[in-house]
């Protein structure tokens, strides 16, 4: 059973929601099955992974924005949904993570996403990004040496995390001082909105 929809939903994507209940209800269908998600998952897609996604889509600006580690499309295709003036570029390294992902964005005739296929580390684009997310994917100082390399200079990180995201920050520490970041900081989002808040971690990258 598909969560039901949360009224947060309609306030998050506004004229963009049925293009969010088409995914959604496509993940919920078909998410287990082809080993996207859990099997507890489907009663609580909305508001543990769709809105926990969607909440973090104003911290995007009008460029190119990478998700590494999509997975899913989580939190990549529910971005792309939310900000059809940014340009995304989902790396994945699975192929039958892709091959969804490449569905999912046919079905849903998004005209602003790109799937590539590769772990972040690896992936060589053919011009910088001017940011970069990824949610659930590895710890913060395990993540910017996979991550930071794809952004231009002067551009920003946006990750999705857990509780834990201020302890991340500070074991971080070194990292963030190897690529010129002096401005990381925990973003809270969804306070009085959502159920469960997501935290964000972000920073700029000076090199």
């Amino acid at each position: 059973m598909i969560e039901a929809e949360p009224a947060a939903a309609a306030l998050l994507f506004a004229d963009r929601i049925e293009l969010a209940r088409e995914f959604t209800r496509a993940l919920g269908e078909h998410g287990e099955e082809r080993g996207l998600i859990g099997p507890l998952e489907p009663s609580r897609l909305w508001s543990r992974h769709i809105l926990n996604s969607a909440i973090a889509a104003p911290l995007f600006r009008p460029g190119r924005a990478g998700d590494v580690g999509s997975g899913a499309g989580l939190p990549g295709l529910v971005l792309a949904i939310a900000r059809p003036d940014v340009d995304f570029v989902l790396i994945e390294p699975m192929e039958r993570r892709v091959a969804w992902l490449n569905e999912q964005v046919e079905a849903l005739r998004l005209t602003n996403v790109d799937v590539v296929r590769g772990r972040g580390e690896d992936t060589r684009l053919g011009a910088p990004l001017d940011q970069v997310t990824a949610r659930a994917v590895s710890a913060l100082r395990t993540l910017l040496p996979a991550t930071v390399p794809l952004l231009r200079p002067g551009g920003e990180f946006v990750f999705l995390k857990g509780a834990n995201a201020a302890a991340e920050l500070h074991a971080a520490a070194k990292e963030l001082r190897h690529f010129g970041v002096d401005d990381a900081e925990v973003v809270i989002l969804g306070e009085g909105t959502l159920d469960d808040v997501t935290r964000v971690i972000r920073g700029t990258v000076a090199r």
